[in-house]
């Protein structure tokens, strides 16, 4: 796997150790989505606000401590990493004492077409969860043969910043599926079609505020980053930030609307959606616009592919608003 993602003789032992130790903990990390999304839908969501806040926090002080105090370097980066979701289901744990608490664990016949709708309703968001790794294995792939190792890290970059964006966006998505479940449940349209607009709306101020910051502050962001001072590296990522984030303008509405889809029992479009800005188109358009275009092409990809994704998005909201019901 680690040569696969296309590490060279420079980095392969880090990344296979990352890869290694992050495996060990995969179990904690699927066991605390599951359970925050649980909590969260079970009339919880302060708790599963503070787990989220606590693990992601415990990650940050814990890199620290294991790096430099404790001088552990990839391998106390990685064990930092792991043990925040284990974190985050120790917070969790409080909940499931509580007696107003509705969710319980029942004993229960596996009923094949509960599974098959189960699976249809949450492919969309497995698939959304993983096209950011899809995305960066592909323009590691790219970008090496373009600059080398410069150009990866340049990408690293825009990466690392790009998986907070879009986290911060699968929060406002995640936040409004209760909603639009329990409106959806209760058959108000009105209701949905608020709930959606709040969304899309808040998903739109936050990208222009997030453009702007990263448009203004792309070099001292960048310097940040680049600990060596490598003149190339600050030059490409610098340029990389202000054209690959002119994707945010579309990205948020994109997980929105996908998890809209999701939430009113519409698999197909919320598939389409999915399938088209995580695989298919991606990774057609990377490879299209590098071969013309070279690094500007690699940074600008991101960007075309959620554009043409909203449009489509658009207009299937369009034709499925017809009929929800």
């Amino acid at each position: 796997m680690t040569k696969f993602l296309g590490a060279d003789i420079t980095v392969f032992d880090m990344t296979n150790t990352y890869l290694k130790v992050l495996l060990l903990f995969s179990p904690a990390f699927i066991c605390n989505n599951v359970l925050l999304c649980v909590v969260r839908n079970d009339g919880n969501p302060q708790l599963a606000m503070i787990a989220t806040i606590g693990s992601s926090f415990s990650n940050i002080i814990l890199d620290y401590i294991f790096i430099f105090p404790y001088k552990m370097g990839i391998f106390g980066a990685v064990l930092a990493t792991g043990i925040a979701p284990v974190i985050g289901i120790v917070i969790l744990a409080p909940h499931w004492l509580k007696k107003t608490k509705r969710f319980h664990m029942v004993k229960s016949k596996l009923y094949l077409e509960m599974v098959k709708i189960n699976f249809s309703l949450g492919f969309p968001s497995l698939l959304a969860q993983i096209s950011s790794g899809v995305v960066m294995i592909t323009f590691n792939y790219i970008i090496l043969r373009l600059l080398g190792n410069v150009g990866v890290a340049a990408y690293g970059v825009a990466a690392d910043i790009s998986l907070v964006v879009v986290n911060i966006y699968t929060g406002i998505s995640q936040g409004v599926q209760p909603l639009l479940n329990k409106a959806y449940g209760e058959e108000k349209e009105e209701k949905i079609k608020k709930f959606l607009k709040y969304a899309v709306f808040s998903v739109g101020i936050i990208s222009l505020g997030i453009y702007g910051t990263i448009f203004m502050f792309a070099d001292t962001i960048v310097y940040i980053f680049n600990g060596e001072n490598n003149e190339l590296l600050q030059q490409v990522a610098t340029t990389g930030l202000k054209l690959y984030f002119t994707s945010v303008l579309f990205v948020g509405f994109n997980i929105t609307i996908a998890m809209y889809f999701t939430s009113i029992e519409k698999v197909i479009p919320a598939h389409m959606i999915s399938l088209l800005r995580g695989f298919i188109l991606v990774i057609l358009i990377a490879f299209l616009l590098s071969a013309f275009w070279n690094m500007t092409g690699v940074w600008l990809a991101f960007t075309v592919t959620e554009a043409i994704v909203m449009l489509l998005g658009i207009k299937l909201y369009q034709i499925y608003s017809r009929k929800v019901f």
